[in-house]
């Protein structure tokens, strides 16, 4: 356990001189809005592993620096958590990070494996995974913690090089290197809270443009709320009493409490709530609502053979088809082909390396 600025100093020296290291954190994320930091684990190799208390520690920028240098590949499996984890800890975006659990996407396994699946797929290792809900704040950690958290970066090197060793065509390598290189960008994995907001307001597509616009004011207070007081979103206000807000705004602290608000929320909220109410409730004519869309017949046929020629052109590349586009962002490009409206958001689809396994299906359908 490093839990000294000389033995953090010392490791991250020595971590310098290697060629990747590799990377995890565990925390703990219940009663508040950002996960607190339990422990780090680095290993400069599958036999030396190290375990940095971030409680023992109240200065991790020495980490960051390491984070930060671009000519030392940083491995993770599924980065992006870890990675805004490390970033709010260090103050240091991470550089050149190679994602197992994307790289095997590109390697001929799904993307979406867990780390203990794709470890006993490619090294036939059965990892125990009994702590995964353990208090990493408590201390002193158990045996079984500290086996855990090796266990989550001792085998990470081994699987880069194998993931690597299976991508035999250069061009899936350069997909690879392009994806990963959005790692660099801390918004690629820094939530703004947006994505949220999306799967809240696809619940209240029936919602008037009055009420659309109440519901995103409402989830942008909660957000700031949240963030300042540093509680989980639901110990605000629960998305329910947010829609429900949204179908029926109060006017009033009285017809606020019928929609289901505790006593305590109503004390600390109350007054915030119906002022946000009566606020987006002025500027709902300025609010611009998306018209529910019925896809043509047209449509419908281009999204059924884009899927079956991404299904196609995936088995030849060797690559798992759900790296090419979701279902969401297939529909829109089938939209975007057969009637020509401009997508509403950036599809990955029309730029770069998938850009490029479509082109042909452009050139037809275009």
């Amino acid at each position: 356990m490093i839990t000294k600025p000389s033995q953090l100093l010392e490791l991250i020296a020595k971590a310098k001189t290697a060629e990747a290291i590799a990377l995890d954190t565990e925390f703990f994320w219940e009663r508040t809005y950002y996960p607190r930091l339990g422990l780090i684990q680095l290993a400069i190799s599958g036999d030396e592993c190290h375990l940095i208390d971030p409680l023992a520690l109240e200065d991790l920028r020495p980490l960051g620096e390491l984070l930060a240098n671009p000519g030392l590949v940083k491995i993770l499996h599924d980065a992006g958590q870890d990675l805004a984890i490390l970033y709010r800890a260090t103050g240091s975006a991470a550089e050149n990070v190679f994602d197992t659990r994307l790289a095997a996407g590109f390697a001929g396994l799904p993307a979406t494996l867990s780390l203990s699946a794709l470890v006993q797929q490619l090294l036939d290792i059965n990892l125990t995974k009994s702590e995964t809900r353990s208090d990493w704040l408590r201390r002193p950690l158990s045996a079984e913690q500290l086996l855990y958290a090796n266990d989550d970066v001792r085998h990470l090197h081994a699987l880069r090089l194998l993931l690597l060793r299976r991508i035999a065509e250069p061009q899936v390598k350069t997909w690879l290197d392009e994806q990963l290189a959005l790692y660099d960008n801390p918004h690629f994995y820094v939530s703004d809270g947006s994505s949220r907001y999306q799967r809240l307001s696809a619940s209240a597509t029936r919602l008037p443009p009055s009420g659309a616009a109440i519901l995103k004011r409402l989830f942008d207070w909660r957000e700031e709320t949240a963030r300042a007081s540093d509680k989980p979103r639901a110990h605000i206000v629960a998305d329910t009493i947010l829609l429900a807000i949204a179908h029926q705004p109060p006017a009033d602290i009285p017809a606020l409490r019928q929609l289901g608000l505790s006593n305590q929320a109503m004390r600390r909220y109350g007054s915030d709530i119906v002022a946000v109410c009566a606020a987006s409730s002025k500027a709902a004519a300025t609010l611009v609502v998306e018209k529910s869309h019925r896809p043509s017949a047209k449509e419908k046929e281009i999204f059924r053979r884009l899927q079956d020629t991404i299904r196609a052109k995936s088995e030849v590349a060797g690559i798992d088809p759900v790296l090419v586009g979701n279902s969401h962002e297939l529909r829109a490009v089938a939209r975007f082909l057969a009637d020509g409206v401009p997508p509403v958001a950036h599809l990955p689809q029309l730029s770069g390396w998938r850009m490029t396994f479509l082109e042909d299906f452009f050139h037809h359908n275009g």
